[in-house]
């Protein structure tokens, strides 16, 4: 998306990192939807807060949830519902500063609740383990909101580790079946630097090498300029 010069994107993720911040230090997000944000076991994610703090590259508006708000209003787009009802915001500032998160009386006890919107996505991509030749995805491990989002949004596209003739059974692992699943792409390494369950572990060097190109507008925009020059 940085090298096809994408603009004005409004990207969701319940923990946007260091891919979220590239992609904000490349000027090509105008809105986050998340509940937190990090260089996860480092730090700061530097983009994101010089576009935030400073407005550079440019202005990025922010809507901010917690974690299980942001969860139930995927299950409620993924549900075909409007919006999510739940009691996890009391005794926060969240609803003072996110216009999003609404009070809501209860129609039969009377309990005032707080509601959130539906997260209708337009497109979901994640990342799995493996589908096969029919276009079946399986994942497994910590496998968080993924199919919830794919079945929250208008079109998907999964990336796997490997495409195989038959997905075999495995402990505690999700299908999403075909027919919810609009593309997938068969890219080794997908998660990287992050890990992928039973393929590889996490690059913990990236991360912390990330958080020294990112600190510095010079040293990002070689960088940037590096990405840019290799497409």
């Amino acid at each position: 998306m940085i090298r096809q010069g994408r603009r004005d994107l409004t990207v969701v993720r319940m923990t946007p990192d260091i891919i979220y911040d590239q992609l904000i230090g490349a000027g090509c997000v105008a809105r986050l939807v998340f509940s937190w944000g990090g260089n996860p076991g480092v730090g700061s994610l530097h983009r994101f807060r010089d576009a935030v703090e400073n407005d550079w590259p440019r202005p990025l508006e922010i809507e901010e949830h917690s974690h299980a708000g942001m969860a139930n209003a995927y299950v409620a787009a993924a549900s075909g519902l409007p919006f999510a009802v739940m009691r996890g915001y009391k005794g926060t500032d969240l609803p003072d500063h996110t216009a999003s998160i609404k009070p809501i009386t209860c129609p039969f006890t009377g309990e005032e609740l707080t509601a959130v919107p539906a997260l209708k996505l337009d497109v979901a991509v994640i990342h799995a383990q493996r589908a096969d030749r029919a276009g079946n995805v399986q994942m497994w491990g910590l496998t968080g909101v993924q199919k919830e989002a794919v079945l929250a949004a208008e079109r998907s596209l999964v990336t796997v580790e490997e495409v195989v003739d038959e997905l075999e059974p495995t402990p505690n692992a999700v299908v999403l079946p075909n027919w919810v699943v609009t593309a997938v792409a068969e890219v080794p390494g997908g998660a990287r630097p992050s890990y992928a369950q039973g393929y590889y572990d996490r690059d913990n060097m990236a991360y912390r090498a990330w958080d020294k190109i990112s600190r510095d507008r010079d040293a990002f925009s070689a960088w940037l300029g590096e990405l840019r020059s290799a497409a």
